[in-house]
Parts: C-alpha cells; structure tokens; sequence
C-alpha cells in the first residue's frame, strides 16, 4: 500500500495483517479497553486469557478506566513480542455489544498520536468489517501527524544528520513511521480498497493541515498558488488555473480585488479542475483562502491574531479534496475555487463605505473590512455558477458567530434544503461533527445596505446566518450549501482523539463523502 502522506517528508505506511497480537515485531501494540459495569474490559478475543484477568484486575491500580479517548502505556511484559503495550479507550459497548465507527477511529488516533517517535506499531482494535477496518485505519493514520517544518535537528553537517536520524526523529517526536492493522480479512479484496482509500483519505487530511500550519510570512497567496500546482502535480485529469492580481483587477473580481490591495502581496484565484474521461455530473467546491487576516482597517485584537494564519483553511480543505478525488477516480468533473488574499492595514487598503463590484456586477458596500471572507467568496461563487455546476459548494472560516452558536468542534452547514441535507448526511458518516443551520427570509434586512445592492456586515445577532445569506445573494436559486468551519479548522487548545492541536483539517472528509455520494446517485440513476 501507499504512504499515508508525503507533504513534508513525514510519514506513515499502513499494512493489513492477519498476524497474532501476542507474535507481532512492532514496539507497540494498540488494545482497546471498555467500560463495563464491574469495570474493565480488554477487547481482545486472541490475547491469552491470564493476561487479560491481569491487566483488568490491575486497571484500577494503573489507571485504566476505559474512557474514551484515554491512553495508557505500559511495560508489554514477557507474553508479548512487542516493547510496550497501549491501552486505548472506547468507553461503553452499544446495546448491541459493538462500538461506533467514530469510536474506533478516535480511540486509535488517540493511541498513534501517542506514539509518535516509534517506528512501528501494530493496532489490534475491532477490525473484522469494512467499516471498522475504515475507522481503525483512518484513525490510526490521522492521529500519526506532527508539524516538524520549522523544528532543526542542530546537526551541522548531512554525515551527522543521517547518522543521528533515527534519535532525531524520537526527539522531534516524528510520527509514527509504520503501522500494521490486525485483522482477520487482511486478504479480502474489499477489504484493501477500503484501506487504501483510508490513506487517500488521511493524506488530504495531512495536506489541508500542513498547509494551515504553514507560517503566513511563507504561505501567502502566490506560494498558495504554488502550492496547488505542486499539489496537482502527475495527478491524473487535474488541471490548475491561476488568475493573478492584475487579471483579476481586469476580469472584474471586485471582491479579492478590494481585500487583497492593502497587502504588498496580491490575491490570487485558483481553480483546479478534475476532469475525469466521462464524468457523471460537475461540482463546484469554492473555498476561503485569507492567508493572513489581520482585519484590515477595523483590525483586529493583537491577543489570539497568530491563528488567523488559518483563516485559509477552506480553500485548503478545498485543493486538498479535489487531489484526492482524483485519485480516488471519482466519475465526477470537479473544480476547487480557491478565494486567495491576505487582508492587511495597507496605505491602499479598503475603507469601511467603500463600495465593491463583485464578479458578475453585483454591488457591496464595505461595512467592516474584518467581513472580507464573505467578500472574497462572493466572486468565486458567482464564477462557480456561471461555469454550470450542478451543485456548489462553499467551506470557510467564516464568522466568529459560529464559534458561539457551536462551539469549536462542530461546524455549520446552511442552504438549498436538499443539498444541506446532503452535507450533514455525509459528514455524518465520516466522522465529522456538522450541525444544520436556517437562513430565514425575515434576517436578509440585516444585510440591507443604503447605498448598494448588499452589505458585507450586518448586526452581532444571528451574524452567522448573516453571513450566509450574503453568501446567498451570489448563488441566487442555485443547488448550493455553506460550510462554516470557523472554530473546527485551527485547534488551540490541547489535542484530543485524532485531532491535534493546529490545523485540523475540517471538511476535507466531509466534502470527499459528499462527492462520493453524488458518484454513486448519479451511477443508479443511469
């Protein structure tokens, strides 16, 4: 099979093997643990039964209790081949006796994103269907990432680097290097396929990460630009367009025209296109990209401005899924609009009263320059719909009114009804917390502007929905659907499950769902 991700050197190889837990060579071995009524529970049918009563009488003492996202590491003591053993945690079976995919995916992210600076680990979680077998190794290979890019080794010269490779990655805590998935369908070929998309899966995961953590003084929107041809690079079917600051400005694209031109470095509008042979239907993903939002003229607080280095995580989210679309094979002509700008304080910069001419001819007055994601979108939703999509969709950090309505794990999605439906089904069964959001007729006053056809902001109420009525305005009738990943796309607080701190990658697994959904609607239909 293939590495899981190959953005910045780092990483993972995942193979299926039918091997015995107490016979396997790794350093590792992930067990899951349950809660249970008397206690603990070892989930194990082939550890040897001595040595499951040991370690459940030994919980209370070791403080196993079984909890979601817990883990243990312990000494693997002489019945087993491997170094140490890792109790990772599942909480309580279902009525049924089985876990939730979503359980197995966090309980082995939780335990590879512990294991980083080993080589190896095996993973002997409930893996004896397809669906769990996509759960445990797209959680395993989603918790196996770490941003290195700007840790040094201090080695002066390539003969002590590669001499000191192997302690170098243990003290840069490089993620874990291989991992193998116990299972008893390890030959099946069904079972294969649904491994090897899990690594398609993870790696555009990685990617969308790594581009969100990368340092705005490197990633800024012509490298972002730079970033989607490399990224598209030998990938079959998939071509890259790059609009620049000066065509823009010539083409009409008021809106990251405006928002770009307080920077010293222009905007840009990518469009990457998968175009398989015989395409079942086209889809258009339109994604924020403010490499740096410093809120322009209504600045922003100082305290917390570093993570506005994510405020581009859509379109990240965006270049990321479509590369893994195609090389998925998917029977759909996909096309990623990746909105790119850095709003900056500039001597050119927009004014709040400005008035902007968005792709297409409608009108925005500028209210906050701190709303200019909404402003950048506007020309790639217009753009998407005048390419003939079926159906468009739009990710972006969007409003902080998110973040207060949801929280920091759960994004919203609002829309055309059917299409909104489509998003939350999907996201559902990836894995991915999204939460249906209306856009009532009575709140498009809020937006109401006294000069020209809409504004970019309106009042702190409902500021979320707002927002995507804006956003409305520019898909008009359209099949369309809003994702707002505000809070979910950058984690500054402490890692959790397969989610580390940074760049989490939001949406990408989402957005992958829903194609593969409309893939398959559109084969049955024919």
């Amino acid at each position: 099979m293939s590495e899981a991700r190959d953005t910045i050197g780092l990483v993972t190889s995942v193979i299926l093997s039918s091997k015995n837990p107490t016979a396997v060579k790794a350093e590792a071995l992930v067990v899951a643990t349950a809660q249970t009524s008397d206690g603990v529970a070892v989930v194990s049918d082939q550890l040897p039964t001595d040595l499951l009563t040991q370690l459940e009488s030994l919980a209370p003492q070791l403080g196993v209790t079984g909890a979601r996202d817990e883990v243990r590491k312990i000494p693997a003591g002489p019945k087993l081949a491997v170094d140490v053993l890792v109790l990772t945690g599942l909480g309580e079976r279902a009525e049924d006796g089985t876990f939730a995919t979503e359980t197995l995916r966090r309980a082995a992210g939780a335990a590879t994103r512990e294991l980083a600076g080993l080589r190896s680990a095996a993973i002997a979680l409930p893996a004896s269907d397809d669906d769990e077998i996509t759960a445990v190794t797209e959680g395993a290979l989603l918790g196996a990432y770490v941003f290195n890019r700007y840790r040094t080794t201090g080695r002066s010269t390539e003969k002590e680097a590669a001499k000191d490779a192997a302690k170098d990655a243990r003290n840069r805590k490089d993620p874990v290097a291989a991992i193998e998935i116990l299972t008893p369908l390890h030959k099946n070929a069904k079972a294969k396929v649904v491994a090897e998309r899990a690594q398609v899966v993870a790696a555009a995961v990685h990617a969308a990460r790594d581009l969100v953590n990368t340092a705005p003084n490197e990633l800024y929107p012509a490298t972002f630009a730079d970033a989607a041809k490399a990224a598209a690079k030998d990938v079959r079917h998939v071509k890259v367009t790059v609009l620049d600051d000066k065509q823009l400005a010539s083409g009409g694209y008021g809106g990251l025209t405006a928002v770009g031109q307080g920077s010293a470095r222009g905007p840009r509008l990518v469009k990457v296109a998968y175009t398989p042979a015989k395409p079942n239907g086209k889809v258009a993903l339109v994604g924020k990209g403010i490499t740096f939002d410093s809120g322009g003229i209504s600045i922003k607080p100082a305290a917390g401005m570093e993570a506005m280095k994510s405020d581009m995580a859509g379109a990240a989210a965006v270049l990321s899924t479509v590369v893994a679309a195609a090389k998925l094979n998917l029977p759909l002509a996909i096309t990623g609009y990746l909105c790119l700008a850095e709003n900056m304080p500039g001597g050119n910069a927009q004014r709040p009263a400005d008035v902007v001419t968005i792709y297409g001819g409608k009108t925005v007055e500028v209210l906050n320059t701190d709303a200019e994601g909404r402003v950048v979108m506007a020309d790639g939703l217009v753009s998407a719909v005048e390419d003939g999509h079926d159906v468009v969709l739009d990710i972006a950090t969007l409003t902080g009114a998110q973040v207060v309505a949801l929280g920091t794990r759960t994004s919203a999605v609002m829309g055309t009804d059917t299409v909104r439906d489509e998003v939350k089904a999907a996201a559902d069964a990836s894995g991915e917390l999204f939460w249906p959001m209306p856009l009532p007729e009575e709140l498009k006053s809020n937006i109401k502007s006294k000069v020209a056809d809409v504004a970019n902001s309106g009042p702190r109420w409902g500021g979320m929905l707002n927002a995507g009525l804006f956003l409305q305005t520019f898909v008009g009738d359209h099949p369309w659907a809003h994702l707002d990943i505000a809070g979910p796309a950058f984690n500054d607080g402490g890692a959790h499950g397969y989610t580390p701190g940074g760049g989490t990658g939001v949406g990408v697994r989402t957005l992958l769902g829903f194609l593969e959904g409309r893939a398959a609607a559109e084969k049955a239909e024919k």
